[in-house]
Order: structure tokens, then C-alpha cells, then sequence
């Protein structure tokens, strides 16, 4: 009979969970939880304080590779990045909304396919480009949003970028994911599989994920017709 395997370090699983939804630091929530999966481990805390070091060290410049591109971003904005993407969809008479959004899902996707994850991303493209692209779009139709028809907007864009890149880079043979499921199958159950396999199994759910939120964009287009509809009416009624 194999050795039982204790599972109480996965208190600092818990820690984590409560740490978010109370809204603490997430630092300091990170930080708690790996001195509690430690101590629940049995580790002397010389160890803990050792193993939190060496992972602050391997990644301390981290934060510059992040912070970099978001400046840069940051001063591209400054100077109009925003309202030149919405003067240049409001330019193409035939662009709406949802087939913009069903546009960047596509390229998303099959970009992400190709191992191209980086050439998308909340802070580099929905942010800047893609989110200012859709509004323009639907300003130019229906005129000034209100509140909640932008937020829905920024919302479904952000929604597209994450559709897009999570079953995209699925079909990616050399994705880290395909990987672990070849080991695991392998080393676990001894099946033999070939990466390129699992990877080509990808396709029919990448599939699927891009007609199902495609069918959602096109009810976006819709759902702004009748928001825009319902906030003239008010409008109008305001007036008289």
C-alpha cells in the first residue's frame, strides 16, 4: 500500500482564494501562502524565508519586462493612440461593432495557433486599440453610448481577446499544456501519444469556441440596436 500524502499543504491554496476575495495585496497574499503551505509541509521557516528569496531574485526583473511595454503604451495614448483608432474605423462604412470584435477573434486565434500569443493582450491591444475600435464603430452607427453600452462594449472585446488565445494556442504543438498532457498520459497510464496529435484534437474546440462567441458578437451588434433604440426613446420623452 502506498505512502499516504498529507493534503494540508494545500491549505495555501485556501489562503489564496480568501486572500482575492477579501481583496487584500496580492503580494502579501502570495506571500502568506507560501509561508503556510511551508509550514504545513513540515519546513523549517529558514527554508520558507530562503525558497521566497530565490523566487524573488530569479524573477526581480519581471517587472520591468512588464511595466516597459505599458509605458510605452501609456505615452502612445497620450498623444491620441485612442482617437486615431476610432477616426480609422469610423472610415469604413461596412465596420460594426460585432465584426470588428469577430474579426480580431479569428486573427487572435489563428495567430495564437501559430505560437504568436505576445501579438495580443489586454494591455497592448484591447486597451488601446480594440476596445477605442469597437466604440468608434458604434458611435458611428448609433451616435453617443451611454455608460453601460461602452462598459458592455469594453467588456466583449476583452471576453474576445481571452476566447481567442485560450483555444488558439491549444493547437500550438509546442504549447506547454500539449506537453504536460503527453507526459502525463505517458508517464501515468503509459499511452503513447504524439504532441501533434493532441494539438490537431484542438482544432474542432477552437472551432466551436470561434462559432459560438462569433454568434454572440452578432447578437452584440443587435443588443446595441436595442440599448441605443431604448435610450433615444428616453430621450425623446425627456424632451417632450
Amino acid at each position: 500500500m502506498g505512502e499516504m500524502v498529507s493534503l494540508w499543504p494545500l491549505m495555501g491554496i485556501a489562503v489564496i482564494v480568501a486572500g482575492f476575495l477579501l481583496r487584500f495585496n496580492p503580494v502579501l497574499v502570495v506571500i502568506a501562502a507560501g509561508i503556510v503551505t511551508g509550514l504545513a509541509a513540515h519546513m523549517p521557516l529558514l527554508t520558507i524565508l530562503e525558497k521566497l528569496g530565490e523566487g524573488f531574485l530569479n524573477t526581480r526583473n519581471l517587472p520591468f519586462i512588464l511595466l516597459l511595454p505599458l509605458a510605452v503604451i501609456g505615452l502612445l495614448e497620450r498623444h491620441g493612440l485612442k482617437e486615431r483608432a476610432q477616426a480609422w474605423i469610423a472610415k469604413i462604412h461596412s465596420a460594426t461593432a460585432g465584426r470588428l470584435l469577430v474579426v480580431y477573434l479569428f486573427v487572435r486565434e489563428a495567430t495564437a495557433a501559430l505560437g504568436l500569443t505576445s501579438l495580443g493582450g489586454h494591455p497592448q491591444m484591447v486597451r488601446p486599440l480594440l476596445a477605442p475600435m469597437a466604440e468608434g464603430a458604434a458611435e458611428k452607427i448609433h451616435g453617443e453610448l451611454p455608460g453601460a453600452v461602452r462598459y458592455r462594449l469594453r467588456a466583449m472585446s476583452a471576453a474576445t481577446d481571452n476566447v481567442g488565445l485560450f483555444f488558439g494556442e491549444d493547437i500550438f504543438v509546442a504549447f506547454g499544456a500539449i506537453i504536460f498532457m503527453h507526459n502525463f498520459m505517458l508517464e501515468s497510464g503509459g499511452i503513447q501519444t504524439e504532441p501533434l496529435h493532441i494539438a490537431l484534437w484542438g482544432i474542432p474546440t477552437a472551432l466551436c469556441a470561434f462559432l459560438i462567441h462569433g454568434a454572440r458578437m452578432w447578437r452584440l451588434d443587435n443588443y446595441l440596436q436595442r440599448e441605443m433604440a431604448k435610450a433615444h426613446a428616453a430621450a425623446n420623452r425627456g424632451d417632450a
